[in-house]
């Protein structure tokens, strides 16, 4: 992926969609596209997808009428544990 500021987006896409799919279906070429991250499933039920795009790929795919099913750009905030790590059962203890 290109340097440069990335943004969150989703994506809507039939079930069982591909990176590749995704892609295609919004004409991003893989440098606007985080390949790590990947294709994130978010709603099966409803076809809903999360993608990290480059922020010029996001305002081009989420802000151009007749590119429906695209949203965004939405914060992705970094998961992180709160506060400091607290001892715990050594892996394989039985807690019973």
């Amino acid at each position: 992926m290109t340097q440069g500021p990335v943004v969150l987006v989703t994506v809507t896409l039939p079930a069982g969609a591909t990176l590749g799919d995704a892609l295609r279906r919004y004409d991003l070429t893989p440098d606007q596209v985080d390949q790590e991250y990947g294709l994130v499933s978010v709603d099966p039920a409803q076809g809903l997808y999360a993608l990290l795009v480059t922020a010029d790929a996001a305002e081009r795919i989420t802000g151009t009428p007749g590119t429906p099913g695209a949203a965004g750009p939405y914060a992705n905030p970094s998961i992180e544990p709160y506060g400091p790590p607290q001892p715990g059962p050594a892996r394989g203890d039985d807690a019973g």
